[in-house]
């Protein structure tokens, strides 16, 4: 497990750019460090990994995503979040606490939104029975981390969403002030919109919404 996670750490440091990390770091606002590797070069050296040393079995998941969170660089936190993926067939129900801690750790938007909306969103899928309990926890939580994942693990969900359990957690957190909180309730709206309009105009009406809110909630709904 540790001659993996070496391995990935040596294949990307091999193609690091150090004029294009401080771009990249900048550009996060300077809360992590990179390599300096776009995404199609992140996504050939991947897929050249994988080709070399296969996929790790679940049970070693665990260690090695914690063993990747742990080093500075942000691409090797992308590739733990890749690296979920590609073993979804294998995923089991224990699942939730890594990426729960996945959420909680080395946080921004750039993770967070990923693991909300693809990784949870597809985990709950998979694993219903306790989505209401983790939703309302995270909702509740003092992490705004975690109730923005609440506020999005549902975006792909389109006409099976839980349109109950979308209004419980933006009601739950619309005096928010945070700006991530505030984008999050707006860009889930704006999507379940492409769904059910005459919902997210009747939600928007009846409920005082920011203005960041509202004005995203609505964005790509005529005003007539």
């Amino acid at each position: 497990m540790l001659d993996y996670v070496q391995a990935v750490v040596d294949r990307f440091s091999q193609a690091a750019n150090a004029e294009q990390a401080n771009k990249m770091a900048r550009y996060m606002k300077n809360n992590f460090s990179f390599f300096g590797i776009k995404t199609p070069l992140r996504t050939t050296i991947t897929k050249e990994i994988t080709q070399q040393y296969g996929t790790p079995d679940y049970q070693n998941l665990a260690a090695i995503v914690q063993s990747l969170y742990k080093q500075p660089q942000r691409e090797l936190h992308y590739y733990a979040l890749d690296l979920v993926w590609q073993i979804r067939k294998q995923w089991k129900e224990d699942l939730i606490s890594l990426l729960e801690e996945m959420v909680i750790q080395k946080s921004w938007w750039d993770t967070v939104d990923m693991i909300a909306s693809k990784l949870i969103g597809a985990y709950f899928s998979n694993f219903p029975t306790s989505r209401e309990a983790y939703i309302h926890q995270w909702i509740a939580s003092d992490s705004l981390w975690l109730q923005r994942t609440a506020l999005l693990f549902q975006l792909k969900y389109k006409e099976k969403t839980d349109v109950k359990l979308l209004a419980f957690c933006i009601e739950r957190v619309m005096t928010s002030q945070a700006f991530f909180i505030q984008k999050a309730i707006g860009w889930a709206l704006r999507e379940y919109a492409k769904t059910d309009q005459d919902w997210v105009k009747q939600f928007v009406l009846q409920h005082p919404l920011t203005p960041l809110s509202k004005r995203e909630a609505l964005k790509h709904i005529s005003s007539k």
